[in-house]
């Protein structure tokens, strides 16, 4: 055999019969490729090269996975060189027996792309089996009055090759009476016949001994022998005869074993025993004999097994039959199996992708797979479906191959993997399926953008935060996975400033939490405005935005500011003037203030607090506007001073006080009456005032002086004669002061000394004094009495300005009005006097009272912002004594009582219990 390989080594050399182009997958062209192979190569061998005759590159190999699919590898692909080896025996006799070509059909598989190519690979017969015959002898009776030329058949012998490897003649062993020939060789029978040329005689010679030999054509030649045992017999001179010389029945695959196939008759015209006939299988292969069962006595031919069409489609026996006297005679039965759909298609899945990016186009190849059904015609036709309702077609590629494709836009997010299964159904009657599944996982894509769990975000912040306080958090989700839906935040835009920005707020970018990076102030910044952006981590980058609203809320942190009444410009009180005959409801002024706070936090009350006449004036809750509660009484004082609290909504309330100062008067001159020419009339009540403050201050200089006595004299007796009260600086300090506090004038236990200076003449000194005007750490002066001068007039006063009336700006009104019209109409003062004699009326009252100066310069009484600067009162007497109010007996003595919590002079009834408490 080795001798044969070396000879047939130029046949076995790889051959390429043809080549075509084969549409397959993602639209490329695969190649058909033959090559032709002996059988029973080693293993290793080279088949040929199979990347070059592919057009693939070596180095594309591994990548590629290129590989043999097939249901028995008996070839591989080298990926180093590209080679296709054997990797196991091949014998051709089992993979195609009795086939005169044997194909074995091979698939390459080639992925990224999916490519497959159709390889079909010739394997060459060798002579490896011998002829053979079924056995090694047989005996074969022949009658002595056989005559010359008959013929009596013989077992033909068996050769496993083909082509000229095959059996191909007969020798037969020399002898004279017998002869050998061959029988229908050109049908392919080729059965040997022996032909006898001399009678027998058996009383000569009862038995000849032959040996008949199968030669084949192969290189070398292969032989097979078996003996033919020839026993003469007596005279029998009829053979039998079958009704038929050939059978051709039909029979269903997977028939019950027992089944009757066919009933073969032969008859013989002798008589006796040379009539009795048996039957046999003539030549019978395994595959027959394992199949069939024969009953010689009737010929009946039965199934001995289950019979397979796709074992087998069709079986040819030889019967004989032989009469008695050894006579026999050979008929042939075919017998077709006929196909049953007794096989259910198979699904084969060559390549398939584990995972599919979302992203993929349709037409994108995911699996390549294969179908096969052993049953022939419609049994063996096959139509592929996908059962579910997935975005996934079947394209038929060649032959029995098939492509599962996309179908429609995937989306991981809707459905994360895909269980596809195919089912493979045949057209038989019934049909028969079978289904194969297989799972694909959908890789994400970032094709989702973050999408935030609401369209808009608004939040309230109450002013006056904390620097560093939450204000806010949004939150987006993404549907993507892994980095594709990790998501940060960040601001993008805003209604502030952008060098600003960073000083309000700052955003967590992992959770989106909104931080305040400042105090908020709703006077401010009401509100403001932000953009905030979230944006995943994929390829490209997706982001969304939100706005993001956010309400600066106010809280009571401003107090309300009065505008009206104000200042002067030189620092002044202004007051307000009122007819004497104002009428009940009669609007005097209007308190304006704002609060810079919203809402109720700027909702406003006004009451009043302290008021010179309480029940004179009425004031509204939430206008301000003052307006007479009742007419004045004779009693009442023409000066009224009302402390006015204006509050807030908030909580807790904030306020600011305004003072009121309102002066009864019906023209100017009455107002302000000329202090030049008229002389304090003396009053025996301040006379007496005057003597009880003289007489205390000489009682406490008498105890003072006792006091220092009796130190004195202690110290002089004690051993340190050293210390004194007498020290230089200890009592130095005999300056007059008045407490800083005293400019206020709003404390309520406040009291006041009026000490006429001189009494023959027309000036006083008007002298206020409080407890808190004594410095504690000043202890020699803890007794003594602060006198300090706190409103001068002169008599010798410059004349009155030319130019002093109000004009429409300067007089007050309701909510800062200018002309007074709404309610009420101010006086229209006629005469520079009546003007005059009221600001000095309502400055002399303020003195007592005890408030702070209406003015800004000492002395001036706030005059000169209103009468121009020539207007310069110094050292005004005590004039509330003298000061005569037409229609009333009250002098302003009254008022300064009355803050000592002394009932009034006058108004309201009460005129007879004033005069009593002046008598006494």
């Amino acid at each position: 055999m080795a001798n044969s390989a070396k000879q047939r080594s130029g046949i076995w050399r790889r051959q390429v019969l043809f080549l075509f182009l084969l549409p397959l997958l993602c639209g490329a062209l695969s190649e058909q490729i033959r090559y032709s192979i002996p059988e029973e190569m080693a293993r290793g061998s080279v088949v040929g090269n199979l990347a070059e005759d592919l057009g693939l590159h070596v180095r594309d190999l591994l990548t590629r996975n290129l590989r043999v699919s097939a249901e028995k590898q008996y070839f591989t692909v080298n990926t180093d060189d590209g080679n296709i080896l054997v990797s196991d025996r091949i014998d051709r006799e089992s993979l195609c027996p009795r086939k005169p070509l044997c194909v074995l059909p091979l698939e390459i598989v080639a992925e990224n792309p999916l490519n497959v190519f159709h390889i079909n690979v010739i394997i060459e017969d060798i002579n490896d089996n011998p002829p053979h015959f079924p056995q090694d002898g047989f005996v074969l009776q022949i009658n002595e009055l056989a005559i010359r030329g008959s013929r009596f058949g013989l077992e033909s012998a068996i050769d496993a090759d083909v082509g000229r490897n095959s059996l191909q003649s007969y020798r037969l062993s020399s002898n004279e009476h017998f002869s050998l020939m061959v029988r229908d060789k050109t049908k392919g029978k080729n059965a040997p016949e022996l032909v006898l040329e001399k009678p027998l005689d058996r009383e000569q010679q009862s038995s000849h001994l032959l040996v008949l030999t199968a030669v084949d054509g192969g290189d070398p030649v292969r032989t097979g022998t078996t003996e033919i045992r020839i026993e003469v017999t007596d005279a029998n001179d009829n053979p039998p005869v079958f009704s038929q010389d050939e059978y051709r029945v039909s029979l269903r695959e997977n028939v019950p074993p027992g089944t009757s196939v066919i009933m073969v008759t032969a008859t013989d015209q002798d008589e006796g025993v040379n009539a009795e006939i048996t039957y046999s299988f003539k030549t019978l292969r395994d595959d027959v004999g394992n199949m069939f069962m024969l009953d010689h006595q009737s010929g009946e031919i039965k199934s001995r097994d289950l019979i397979d069409f796709e074992i087998s489609s069709s079986y040819t026996m030889n019967i004989e039959a032989k009469d008695g006297g050894g006579m026999a005679t050979e008929c042939k039965i075919i017998l077709d199996i006929l196909d049953e759909n007794d096989n259910a298609p198979d699904v084969v899945f060559t390549s398939v992708a584990s995972s599919i990016t979302e992203d993929a186009e349709p037409g994108t190849v995911i699996a390549l797979f294969k179908t096969h059904d052993k049953d022939s015609e419609e049994n063996g036709e096959i139509t592929c479906l996908i059962e579910e309702n997935v975005p996934f077609r079947i394209e038929s590629s060649a032959s029995n191959y098939y492509k599962l494709v996309t179908d429609g836009t995937l989306d991981r997010e809707q459905t994360p993997e895909y269980n596809i299964t195919i089912t493979a159904t045949d057209k038989g009657k019934p049909p028969l399926s079978s289904s194969t599944s297989v799972t694909l996982h959908v890789a994400d894509v970032n094709d989702n953008a973050p999408v935030f769990h609401q369209a808009s975000y608004v939040v309230h912040v109450a002013e006056n935060n904390l620097p560093g306080a939450f204000i806010a958090q949004v939150s987006a989700s993404d549907s993507d996975l892994g980095p594709n839906s990790r998501i940060s935040y960040s601001i993008v835009a805003s209604d502030l400033e952008p060098r600003a920005l960073s000083s309000y707020v700052s955003v967590s970018s992992q959770s989106g939490v909104v931080f305040a990076q400042r105090a908020f102030d709703h006077e401010q910044l009401p509100a403001f405005e932000l953009t905030l952006q979230a944006r995943d981590q994929g390829s490209p980058t997706l982001s969304a935005n939100v706005s993001l609203r956010v309400w600066v809320d106010d809280r009571n942190d401003n107090a309300p500011r009065v505008l009206y009444p104000a200042l002067g410009p030189d620092g002044s009180a202004l007051f307000d003037t009122v007819p004497r005959a104002a009428q009940p409801g009669y609007l005097v002024t209007k308190v304006v203030a704002v609060d810079a706070d919203s809402g109720h936090n700027a909702w406003l009350s006004y009451h009043v607090l302290q008021a010179s006449e309480p029940g004179l004036f009425s004031l509204g809750l939430r206008t301000g506007e003052v307006r007479t509660a009742r007419v004045l009484g004779d009693r009442d004082v023409a000066r009224q001073r009302l402390l006015v609290a204006v509050s807030d909504g908030g909580q807790p309330p904030l306020s600011a006080t305004a003072t009121l100062y309102l002066v009864f008067a019906d023209s100017s001159q009455e107002g302000l009456p000329d202090l030049r020419d008229r002389p304090a009339p003396s009053d025996p009540e301040a006379d007496l005032q005057f003597y009880l403050v003289v007489a205390l201050a000489l009682i406490s200089v008498f105890f003072l002086l006792a006091v220092i006595l009796a130190i004195a004299l202690r110290l002089r007796r004690s051993s340190s004669p050293t210390w004194s009260c007498f020290q230089p600086g200890l009592c130095s300090r005999t300056e007059l002061g008045v407490s800083p506090n005293l400019s206020e004038g709003t404390l309520p236990y406040s009291y006041n000394l009026y000490v006429a200076s001189d009494s023959g003449k027309t000036r006083c000194n008007l002298l206020t004094a409080t407890p808190e005007m004594v410095p504690p750490q000043d202890l020699c002066n803890e007794a003594s009495l602060v006198v300090t001068p706190f409103l001068l007039f002169s008599p010798q006063q410059a004349p009155p300005n030319t130019d002093w009336r109000f004009s429409q700006a300067q007089r007050p009104g309701t909510s800062g009005s200018q002309n007074g019209d709404e309610t009420g109409t101010w006086p229209n003062n006629q005469f520079d006097t009546e003007m005059l004699q009221a600001m000095i009326l309502a400055s002399a009252s303020e003195a007592a009272d005890g408030s702070s100066t209406l003015g800004g310069g000492a002395g001036t009484m706030g005059l000169s912002a209103r009468y121009g600067p020539q207007f310069t009162l110094q050292h005004v007497p005590d004039y509330r004594q003298n000061v005569y109010i037409p229609g009333s007996n009250a002098t302003l003595t009254n008022a300064a009582g009355k803050r000592d919590g002394k009932a009034p002079a006058g108004g309201n009834g009460n005129k007879k219990k004033s005069g009593k408490k002046e008598k006494k």
